[in-house]
């Protein structure tokens, strides 16, 4: 089991749309594993077909294998799985504590939302392969969620205490992902497309898991359209110009002086070989959830795959949704499923409890459904970690605000106090997962069922 405390979940509260929605969930993790994925995706037989991509292996020299990202070690295990001796070398970075086991392939574990040591010696470690590699080799680099922070290697200008701290300040200024990697890219000797430039004599194959909402290719390997006044223009929307490290300030605002990160015109000026590949996408979990939801005989919609906006504001608007359904049966008619995707965000502002964006979504949804005999609402993050947290995301239903009560747990609090792990644990409503496998964003999942009997 992905979800490894189901029995406790659908223990309590609306039991069959608790089982229900975390069916859902748990079988559409299971489509969209990236091992799975990946060996669909990466064929050998008389030649290595990666994609529409096609190579004859006497005529490369060498292959390396290197990345980062949430849950990578599943890309890098199942590359192994095809290429076993193949690989002459390999370094993939991986959250702390995530992921599984490799052969061949050597794994660094680094910080996540945060970088950290961990994160630079694996950037380091991927930087020395970079300057090995040939004209005749092949490269293919992994790519998933938390790149950025996992391969984080500071301008040798700045430290990594400097970086840091810009980083923490992002996620708490309610900033999209888009936003954070506008700065964090030009913050970084990998970012941006410049690992490409690195190893530009070789051949480059990216395999990337998209966990943009904007639903194109990003990554270390991918030209960037953004600049350093995009990077100061972000700092200044979200009003953190004022709050970051004086040396960070300095160093954005040299930017006549420093090399920018490379756009399309340097890929082709530089005849940079590079492939950037998307081999899974948030559209495929939705799908995996929207045909369970088929096969249990419920209607079901995907309402969006690329769902922003503030947490709390989402899990309001789903919530009217659920409503208007279980009162009017319009748009649907019950019992139903709606499932979105995406990635929201946390404003969080004075001092806060702990949470993340999914728990946060839920806990603002429970006011508005309490009462309801019909109503369940889940939503995770799909690496099975929820913001800072070891928690995936939490499930509520009409039950909830009034157990809350009989554990003198005020969610008003808890919500206005950014603490939605607090009330999850005490309420045993969190999600926990063994690793997923995967990292495609969030799923939220909101059943709207028959009367209760």
């Amino acid at each position: 089991m992905i979800i490894k405390n189901s029995s406790d979940l659908f223990s309590k509260g609306n039991v069959q749309g608790r089982r229900v929605v975390l069916d859902i969930a748990e079988n559409a993790l299971r489509q969209v594993n990236s091992h799975n994925l990946i060996r669909q995706f990466v064929k050998l037989e008389d030649e290595l077909r990666i994609g529409t991509m096609a190579y004859d292996l006497e005529k490369v020299n060498a292959i390396y294998v290197v990345g980062g990202g949430k849950q990578v070690t599943y890309v890098a295990a199942a590359l192994e799985e095809i290429l076993e001796d193949r690989i002459r070398d390999g370094v993939v970075v991986e959250k702390r504590g995530s992921g599984c086991r490799t052969k061949r392939i050597r794994v660094i574990e680094g910080g996540h939302p945060v970088p950290d040591s961990g994160s630079v010696k694996g950037a380091e470690e991927i930087v020395k392969i970079a300057r090995k590699v040939t004209a005749k080799d092949l490269v293919i680099v992994g790519v998933t969620g938390g790149c950025t922070s996992l391969t984080m290697l500071p301008p040798k200008s700045l430290t990594l205490q400097d970086v840091a701290e810009v980083s923490e300040l992002l996620l708490s200024s309610g900033a999209s992902i888009e936003h954070m990697n506008a700065v964090r890219k030009h913050l970084s000797q990998l970012g941006g497309g410049k690992l490409s430039l690195l190893m530009q004599r070789a051949e480059i194959v990216s395999l990337i898991a998209m966990d943009e909402v904007a639903g194109l290719p990003w990554g270390p390997t991918v030209p960037d359209t953004t600049r350093f006044s995009d990077a100061i223009n972000v700092l200044r929307k979200f009003d953190l110009w004022g709050k970051i490290p004086k040396s960070v300030k300095q160093y954005l605002e040299r930017a006549d002086a420093l090399e920018e990160t490379p756009k399309c015109t340097d890929f082709e000026r530089k005849n940079v070989r590079v492939h950037n590949l998307i081999f899974a996408e948030n559209t495929m979990l939705c799908k995996a959830a929207e045909t369970r939801a088929r096969e249990l005989e419920l209607n079901s919609i995907t309402l969006s795959t690329v769902m922003e906006g503030e947490a709390k504001d989402v899990g309001l608007v789903l919530a009217s949704i659920a409503k208007e359904i279980e009162k009017n049966s319009r748009p649907f008619k019950p019992p139903c499923i709606i499932i979105v995707g995406g990635e929201t965000t946390v404003t969080v502002i004075g001092e806060h409890g702990e949470g993340g964006r999914n728990q946060e979504l839920v806990l603002s949804a429970a006011s508005r459904i309490a009462g309801s005999e019909n109503i369940v609402i889940a939503s995770m993050g799909t690496d099975g970690t929820d913001g800072p947290t070891d928690i995936a995301g939490a499930i509520v239903d009409g039950f909830t605000v009034e157990r809350a009560k009989g554990f003198a747990v005020d969610l008003f609090e808890s919500l206005s106090r950014h603490d939605s792990s607090s009330a999850f644990k005490t309420l045993k409503d969190a999600i926990y997962t063994n690793n997923t496998g995967t990292n495609l964003m969030d799923l939220t999942i909101v059943y709207i069922g028959h009367q209760m009997k």
